[in-house]
């Protein structure tokens, strides 16, 4: 693996760039897709060539995954965008919010708003609804947030394909076993902490903000949730915090290293109003003994940095020494080729960055 390829959805358009393995000097193209909202995108790298998906929204033309097998060079547009909901349900796509490869050659899971997740078999060309979470008893409670309620982060076992993780904003954890002909809710112990006091560990109404986990370690998983971060050590059955040591519980992403299960990164900001970190600093916290205790990186990265970063806008690529991403809602992405130890600004000024992926290829 000689080259790293990195995605930047933003609010007006992707920018795909590409490096080799020491990931210093960049290029990038873009806009793709000009003008469309781009909330979700993916590199698949199971097949023989890297396949690139990416879920746009035209203020025109609606919501549309598109897959590109040549980096980038050109995109291939799908039946009636890919995803549609049935016309029983009587629902409109309005975004893609996650495109994640399965478990299985060809599986790619996709996660929208409103909130729903839809399975593909042809390498997301296709998607069919995971009808049982549409029809969970549950869905007429779960509410909308600021950001709109969605399925944002979608988990598929790495060995097990008939068990399957989905967080949506404002209703939590649900997670599948049997293949999606039924779900539950795996909330334990994840507060609710804008409930009253005595209601705030509901059975579900979380706002969980993103799941993540380790392919070598999938029984244990890491959350950042509307106030709280935590660990799972059973599946999800139940959650602990492991918030202590860092500068606010707070934030939307949570990024496990590709390498070491017990190594995990999160962005904190402020809550209420103060959607920026910290002392307005830009800092990436680590913990490598899964969040018993955590260290600030700091090296090359800005102070009086008033914006934050989004969900979905951090990542890991796949290289031995790996490297971590993220962007921020100021339009630049920052890049660390050490683990997080050094950072440097990779690219600047691009729209409002919703979603960064990287791969090793």
């Amino acid at each position: 693996m000689d080259r790293t390829v990195l995605l930047v959805g933003t609010r007006k358009g992707l920018w795909i760039g590409t490096s080799d393995e020491a990931r210093v000097d960049w290029e990038f193209t873009g806009p793709h897709f000009d003008m469309e909202e781009v909330y979700s995108c993916m590199v698949d790298t199971r097949g023989d060539q890297p396949r690139l998906l990416a879920g746009a929204s035209s203020s025109w033309l609606g919501p549309q995954v598109r897959h590109s097998d040549d980096l980038g060079a050109t995109w291939a547009e799908t039946p009636n965008g890919a995803i549609r909901f049935p016309e029983s349900t009587g629902a409109t796509l309005e975004r893609v919010w996650q495109l994640v490869p399965g478990a299985e050659p060809g599986v790619v899971y996709a996660g929208t708003e409103p909130g729903a997740v839809f399975r593909s078999t042809d390498g997301g060309e296709t998607f069919a609804l995971e009808q049982a979470l549409w029809d969970h008893p549950h869905r007429p409670q779960w509410n909308a947030g600021f950001g709109g309620q969605a399925f944002h982060t979608v988990l598929p076992h790495p060995t097990d394909p008939q068990s399957v993780t989905a967080a949506l904003s404002t209703g939590g954890v649900y997670q599948t076993n049997d293949g999606g002909a039924s779900w539950e809710p795996r909330n334990q112990g994840i507060r609710a902490e804008f409930l009253p006091e005595g209601q705030q560990y509901p059975e579900f109404g979380q706002c969980v903000h993103k799941v993540t986990r380790h392919p070598a370690r999938p029984e244990r998983m890491y959350l950042q949730n509307h106030g709280g971060v935590y660990r799972s050590d059973d599946h999800g059955a139940s959650w602990q915090s492991i918030a202590d040591g860092l500068p606010a519980d707070f934030g939307f992403p949570i990024v496990v290293h590709p390498h070491e299960p017990d190594t995990v990164y999160v962005f904190p900001i402020g809550g209420g109003d103060r959607r920026y970190p910290p002392d307005a600093k830009a800092r990436v916290w680590r913990s490598r003994d899964a969040g018993e205790t955590w260290e600030e990186l700091a090296a090359g990265l800005p102070d009086g940095f008033f914006v934050a970063v989004m969900r979905d806008a951090m990542c890991a690529d796949g290289h031995e020494r790996a490297g971590l991403y993220f962007g921020a809602r100021n339009g630049a992405v920052w890049g660390s080729a050490d683990e997080g130890d050094t950072w440097r600004q990779i690219v600047s000024d691009l729209p409002d960055v919703m979603c960064v992926r990287a791969a090793a290829i």
